[in-house]
């Protein structure tokens, strides 16, 4: 078995409100992706519908897992033989909108879910509902991988509670804006190094309605080294080959019986 996964974080253009022409541009990038032998594809936060949107806009485009536009990424990864990590957004049982992502496989089967856990002030609370659910991690590929969304990996909780539970890789559709680069040049790294896992961090460039995003994405190892990195303007496919195994000791030597919260 290799001892690399060729991953990819997909940097675009916000698509607000588009869904089949983003779909369609997921079709056209997958192809491109599979031509570098890329096996997992990751594009950026609310990707099917756009993240610069109104709460009506949410609700409207808001759909159950399992969806039509599920249904259409998974014909994308199928036709192209790639695993697609993509942020939409979600309706809730309860009333209201998650801001998820989803793992499809090569299949055209989804083996991971994520509902975003730390919503980021007035913007994400005026058009989402938290998830009650922790991180968990899940079987992809003869490994153990995880998802999070934007805000959710700067805390270290979370990519903690992941790595614990034997993620390998944590793969991150995101919105990051301009102005908050040190997420990109501190914390994404960090997180990678703390956990010696890999982080895929796919971030839009460029701008919709409502904010500047900075681009920035990255590929870390598990080392916190940068494997690619995207510049802060202009699309870009990001790949690199990220290492399965995990480095350095910390999650060996914490002694976690200490830390109730």
């Amino acid at each position: 078995m290799s001892t690399m996964t060729r991953v990819a974080a997909w940097q675009c253009q916000p698509g607000p409100l588009d869904v089949a022409g983003n779909l369609r541009r997921l079709d056209e990038i997958c192809a491109q992706a599979a031509a570098r032998q890329v096996r997992v594809l990751v594009t950026p936060e609310m990707f099917t519908s756009g993240y610069g949107l109104t709460p009506d806009q949410v609700l409207s485009l808001a759909e159950d897992a399992g969806g039509p536009t599920e249904a259409a990424v998974a014909q994308i990864a199928q036709r192209h033989r790639l695993a697609i990590v993509y942020g939409h957004p979600e309706r809730a049982a309860a009333g209201g909108a998650y801001n998820a992502a989803t793992l499809v496989g090569p299949d055209g089967v989804v083996r991971g879910r994520h509902r975003k856990v730390h919503l980021f002030g007035d913007v994400d609370r005026q058009l989402f509902v938290p998830s009650a659910e922790p991180p968990t991690a899940f079987n992809f590929d003869n490994a153990r991988v995880g998802i999070l969304i934007c805000y959710d990996v700067e805390f270290p909780e979370a990519v903690r509670r992941l790595a614990a539970d034997g993620a390998r890789a944590v793969l991150v559709p995101t919105a990051n804006m301009a102005g908050f680069e040190e997420v990109q040049q501190i914390l994404v790294r960090a997180r990678a190094c703390e956990n010696g896992c890999g982080v895929v961090y796919a971030n839009y460039c460029g701008a919709d309605d409502l904010f500047d995003y900075n681009g920035l994405s990255v590929i870390c190892g598990p080392r916190g080294e940068v494997l690619a990195e995207a510049s802060a303007e202009g699309e870009q496919l990001v790949v690199a080959d990220l290492p399965r195994e995990s480095a350095g000791t910390y999650l060996a030597d914490r002694r976690a019986e200490l830390y109730a919260r």
